[in-house]
This record gives structure tokens, C-alpha cells and sequence, in this order.
């Protein structure tokens, strides 16, 4: 059965670390993404304990599609109508709202961390498809600790995107994605997202370490170039309008072993070196990716049926 929430503000004591269980939660904030949701819980749920997935504002049917992906999993995937309007990362409103506002995205962020039952989580976005195998080795990894982290365990994803001739590759200007900002962690009563003015900052004190490669990024194949829900139109963002820009003057494609080779011989010594926190995270991920690339194992022709040519934005000329 579906929830319904409206006017919350978060607090720390909802976090309920004192009665939370071992597992695994994921928790999602959903926001038209019916692209590739789907792909994305059921590509994590096999691994996980439980999937919290927040939807707001949804126009495109990513509602109906948790519904209906809640009959068939059950209690592992729950899903909850977010009702209060919530104003996108970079937009006026959200640099203007309070981190406990109900329209502040840092506040549905951590309504939808609030909701998760068990000692670590981590959050997935409705583009991130895994890679099958080693994302189910990471969180194996979390269970042989029984799941209790000393570090926040983080992974990267390597980028899609469609090239001039409609072909789907990893972009050459912005390959890999991921350098701290997705990852497993124990929560904690001091865990919690807040307030930056331009986006969702997460606190948690524990070092972060990085984990592996674990998913595709598909932000680039979505509809709008995965910009439209950041509202654009109505509040201009710089930031958002560049990458947008770059992505369609840069429609270079490399294959992951391309992009493997790339990758500096000499990344894997980052560990011995006294390196700040992210630098010593992207070294690491350039050492994963040269000694042990993951396979595109994802259906390209699939992708780009489903991705189609439903956008301008795709069209190169």
C-alpha cells in the first residue's frame, strides 16, 4: 500500500539509529524518471535488504511504475508519495529554503534516509544501472562486516551518451562519474544531509574509501539530457547550462577499454602517497578501472529503443 507524507521536518531522533537492524538499505528520491527506473531498482534489489523510494512531482508515470514494482517486490521495495513541492539543486528556492523545510530538497533527502530500517544504506538515483557482479561484491563486502562500516565505502559509475551517429559510448570529455559522492555508510545519529546553496551536502564523519566501478550512469540518455527536471527555464543555472553545452559540443565516444587505457600506470601507488581525501579517491578509481575494466554487459540497442529520439536535445544537427 502506498504512503503519503506532507509538511514533514526532519529531525535527527527520526533517524532511529537505536532500533535500526543489520542490512542494507537503499533509499531513492524519485523525480520523472521513468526512463530508466525501472532498470535501476531492479538491477540493486537483489543485493540489497530494502529499497525506500521517495517519488515527487512525477508527470511521466515513475509513480505508476513503483506501484507496480511494489506488488511484485513486496516488502523489500517501499514506496512514498513526497507531496510538498520541492524546488530542484540550484535553483533560488532551494538556496533560499531551509535545510527543514518541507520544499527543500535537502529536507525530502532526508525524509527518504529517515525511512530506511537497517544500519547501512546508501542512496541510488533513478539513472544508475548496476553492474551486476561487482556491486553485489561490494555489498557482500558490507555483509562480511556484518554490517557495520568503520569507513564510507564509495563507488563510481562510468558515464553513457549518445555519439553523432546515435551510437551509445562512454563520453570522452566526462567518462567516469562518482568521486565520493555515492556510497555505503553506517548511519549514525549525526548522519544527515545539509544545506549548501547550491545543492544536498551529506555529512557523515567517517573517512570515505573507495570501494569499485559498480554502475552505468545513464543521466545522458534520459530525456532532456537528464537536465529537465532541474527547471532551467524557469531559473537559469550556469552550471547546469555549461554542462549541458559541453555535452553537445563533445559527442566523442570512447569504449570502456579505451578509456581503461587512459587511465596513469602509476594511480594504483595513490594509497602510499599522503593525498588529500578525493584525490586519493580518484586515483583509486583510475587504478580499478586500468587493472580490471568492467564489461558493457548493459543492451545498447535496448537503450536506444527506449531512449529513442523523443528529445531534440539528442539530435546532433
Amino acid at each position: 500500500m502506498s504512503e503519503t507524507v506532507s509538511g514533514y521536518q526532519f529531525k535527527p531522533a527520526d533517524l532511529g539509529v537505536g532500533r535500526r537492524t543489520p542490512g542494507i538499505s537503499i533509499f531513492m528520491r524519485v523525480r520523472n524518471g521513468a526512463d530508466f527506473l525501472e532498470a535501476a531498482i531492479r538491477s540493486h534489489a537483489g543485493a540489497v535488504d530494502e529499497i525506500v523510494a521517495v517519488h515527487n512531482q512525477c508527470t511521466d508515470g515513475s509513480d505508476e511504475i513503483l506501484h507496480r514494482l511494489a506488488v511484485e517486490l513486496g516488502p523489500k521495495l517501499r514506496v512514498i508519495h513526497y507531496r510538498d513541492r520541492v524546488f530542484p539543486p540550484g535553483s533560488e528556492g532551494h538556496a533560499r529554503e531551509a535545510a527543514d523545510s518541507p520544499a527543500s530538497f535537502v529536507n525530502m533527502s532526508n525524509f527518504a534516509l529517515a525511512q530506511t530500517r537497517h544500519t547501512v544504506a546508501m542512496k541510488l538515483d533513478d539513472d544508475h544501472v548496476a553492474i551486476a557482479d561487482r556491486f553485489a561484491s561490494l555489498a557482500a563486502r558490507v555483509r562480511s562486516s556484518a554490517f557495520r562500516l568503520k569507513e564510507t565505502l564509495c563507488f563510481s559509475g562510468i558515464n553513457l551518451a549518445r555519439g553523432a551517429d546515435g551510437s551509445v559510448g562512454v563520453p570522452a570529455h566526462e567518462p567516469l562519474v562518482g568521486t565520493g559522492d555515492h556510497f555505503l555508510f553506517e548511519v549514525r545519529p549525526d548522519t544527515s544531509f545539509r544545506h549548501d546553496p547550491r545543492f544536498e551536502h551529506f555529512h557523515n564523519a567517517d573517512p570515505r574509501v573507495f570501494g569499485d566501478i559498480t554502475y552505468w550512469h545513464l543521466k545522458y540518455l534520459k530525456a532532456g539530457l537528464g537536465f529537465a527536471n532541474y527547471e532551467l527555464d524557469e531559473t537559469p543555472n550556469p552550471r547546469f547550462e555549461r554542462k549541458k553545452k559541453r555535452l553537445m559540443e563533445n559527442r566523442r565516444l570512447l569504449t570502456v577499454e579505451a578509456l581503461a587505457a587512459q587511465q596513469p600506470a602509476w594511480a594504483g601507488l595513490a594509497r602510499h602517497l599522503p593525498l588529500p581525501e578525493k584525490t586519493r579517491l580518484k586515483l583509486a578509481r583510475a587504478a580499478c578501472l586500468r587493472t580490471d575494466p568492467p564489461a558493457l554487459d548493459l543492451d545498447l540497442a535496448a537503450l536506444r529503443s527506449a531512449t529513442g529520439d523523443r528529445n531534440d536535445d539528442h539530435d546532433p544537427r
